[in-house]
């Protein structure tokens, strides 16, 4: 039957010759992501985060991967992200080594945890700037280059690395990140405006939604919450995250498997968003 045949099934999770930049990407789910990119066959992907050592160690540590396509290469490409002079400066550095971008990786963010009646208004300020205002700047200043080699048969990307704290409730009480959970919500409404308004253009728009993986920004909330084994326990599949998950996700959304998905936000936490609304079974 027709209908069972795929056009070029082999070909669908590659992304051979692709150009790529990861906010974001020196370290964590950034870098898992930006190890995913390269693995599945891009041909550039640029690095950035506000330290450039930190950019050159995550670009060695991609470059002696033994799994990339001949020429492939993790570039750096320092730039501070909450500023729109920093997005200004990240675009200029990019588009001095290409006239393109196929895939633009929106990872950088920040938290803050603090009890509500003393969470400070800077604090709060800061976060809603980096993980709100900071990737509205960075898709809009990046479209241009998104749009140059878009099409109706092979969209450009833009995946933005959400939270399950934005779908459903966050981190309350002496460690409160009203401000985190408040941007993650806001990022991924603001990531359906822009599938809509991009989508014309050959732009797909996709947030990503990671519950709780071992990594700098989540492991001092782990462990003040019982540990990174009670979490494990108390999650439906038994487990934290791991790298694959975020990596099988993100070449999913930025490959051609993912070329009809736009304006999703996919939960990638093993079920525990929903485990936190279960009925009470003593009642």
């Amino acid at each position: 039957m027709a209908e069972a045949q795929l056009n070029n099934f082999p070909s669908l999770f590659s992304l051979e010759g692709k150009v790529a930049v990861v906010t974001g990407g020196s370290r964590g789910l950034g870098l898992n992501a930006a190890s995913a990119l390269l693995q599945a066959g891009a041909q550039k992907v640029f690095i950035s985060s506000r330290k450039a050592d930190a950019c050159e160690s995550a670009c060695a540590a991609l470059n002696a991967l033994p799994n990339l396509r001949p020429g492939a290469r993790a570039i750096p490409m320092p730039a501070d992200g909450a500023t729109l002079e920093g997005v200004r400066h990240l675009l200029a550095q990019v588009s001095a080594q290409t006239d393109h971008v196929d895939v633009l990786l929106a990872n950088a963010g920040a938290t803050w945890g603090e009890a509500f009646n003393r969470h400070p208004d800077a604090a709060f300020a800061k976060v809603m700037d980096l993980n709100v205002r900071g990737v509205f700047n960075l898709v809009r200043e990046f479209t241009p280059l998104l749009q140059k080699r878009a099409s109706i048969e092979d969209p450009s990307r833009v995946v933005i690395t959400a939270s399950v704290a934005g779908l459903g409730i966050g981190t309350l009480g002496k460690q409160g990140t009203y401000g985190y959970s408040a941007s993650k919500a806001a990022v991924i409404h603001l990531g359906r405006n822009l599938a809509v308004e991009l989508g014309p253009r050959g732009i797909t728009v996709n947030s990503i939604c990671p519950g709780f993986f071992p990594s700098k920004m989540s492991n001092g909330l782990l462990k003040m919450s019982g540990g990174a084994e009670a979490f494990a326990k108390a999650n439906p599949l038994r487990r934290l995250g791991w790298p694959e998950d975020i990596a099988g996700a993100v070449v999913y959304l930025t490959s051609r498997a993912g070329s009809y998905v736009n304006g999703a936000a996919i939960e990638i936490d093993g079920g525990a968003l929903w485990q936190k609304g279960q009925l009470n079974p003593k009642l």
